[in-house]
């Protein structure tokens, strides 16, 4: 009896060697995606159809020249393809633009972005009007409940925002919505978090995809090609005119070099020109040596997290046997 024991634990032990392995990557289950620097970088491109159909995005920014600096070219070509859109811009961007006090500053950036949301196609332009460079000096859980309720209540299913893991990173108002926006994502399919938002029908929701920027260096996992969207990005930085980088930065460069007797051939000869030059070749510069560095015209980087899947799933569906 003992001997036939013996030789079925054998055969059985034969034949788990001869059973494929499950695989074993650098990637965790965490929600964190890669957990090494040594990453693949894919080329994200245009797609034909609406393969987004349905689904809702959400660009957040601290300030209301971020998105359009960082992510615009991304925000359209994702809308082209199917998505609906939320802006959110968290602090009331009152330090920064023309003006002749805060109030008038405020006013006027908060137009500026109601504008840029219109260019960049999505449907509500949300304010939460923290105080503008003093981000830090409030509670992140206040942030972080609201946005979950923001991306229960729209259905959120994919986040663009300051990476909260970008390196050298000065403006307390970028890393902390950066930190806000992260665990708000986490949590807000978690039933036990917030439970009280569904009295009012705000149901948990789950936000599958994270495309992270930054403007120091950062890990760099996905290059979006942005080349048929660069004139519209270029429009949508247009709408900044209080505080810019773009807005009339072109004319007001173009007129000072006639008063100095110069002109510069790239900037045209009239306002709306040099406006759209000066923008495309200068303030969005870093996006054509961005797509230039990976034999493209124009593109924005990533940090990009996309939807959890499991090895394990695949792996029991091929390898597991009747019994």
């Amino acid at each position: 009896m003992q001997r036939r024991q013996f030789l079925e634990s054998a055969a059985a032990l034969a034949q788990a060697a001869q059973t494929p392995l499950p695989p074993a990557n650098e990637k965790t289950a965490s929600g964190a995606g890669e957990v090494s620097y040594n990453v693949q970088i894919a080329v994200e491109r245009k797609r034909p159809g609406k393969p987004h159909q349905g689904k809702v995005l959400a660009a957040i920014q601290p300030h209301c020249d971020d998105i359009p600096i960082f992510a615009a070219g991304t925000v359209l070509k994702l809308i082209d393809e199917g998505y609906e859109g939320i802006l959110i811009t968290v602090s009331d961007d009152a330090m920064a633009g023309d003006g002749v006090g805060n109030g008038e500053v405020a006013a006027k950036n908060e137009n500026d972005t109601r504008e840029v949301a219109r260019r960049l196609g999505l449907k509500e332009c949300i304010f939460l009007n923290y105080p503008n460079h003093n981000l830090d000096a409030w509670p992140i859980i206040e942030m972080r409940a609201r946005l979950v309720f923001l991306f229960r209540y729209f259905k959120v299913d994919t986040v663009l925002v300051y990476d909260p893991s970008g390196l050298y990173e000065r403006n307390p108002d970028h890393y902390i919505t950066a930190r806000a926006v992260e665990w708000a994502a986490g949590i807000c399919a978690m039933k036990w978090d917030y439970p009280e938002f569904g009295l009012a029908g705000v149901k948990p929701h789950a936000v599958n995809e994270r495309y992270y920027f930054a403007r120091g260096p950062q890990l760099v996992n996905r290059v979006v090609d942005i080349s048929d969207y660069i004139d519209r990005k270029v429009w949508v930085n247009l709408a900044n005119v209080t505080q810019g980088p773009a807005g009339h930065s072109g004319e007001t460069l173009r007129r000072r070099l006639a008063a100095q007797g110069r002109r510069l051939p790239l900037l045209g000869n009239d306002a709306d020109t040099a406006n759209r030059q000066y923008t495309k070749y200068f303030a969005l510069g870093r996006d054509r040596a961005r797509g230039a560095a990976h034999g493209l015209n124009w593109a924005e980087y990533f940090h990009y997290i996309g939807p959890e899947s499991s090895d394990w799933d695949k792996y029991i569906a091929e390898n597991s046997v009747p019994l």
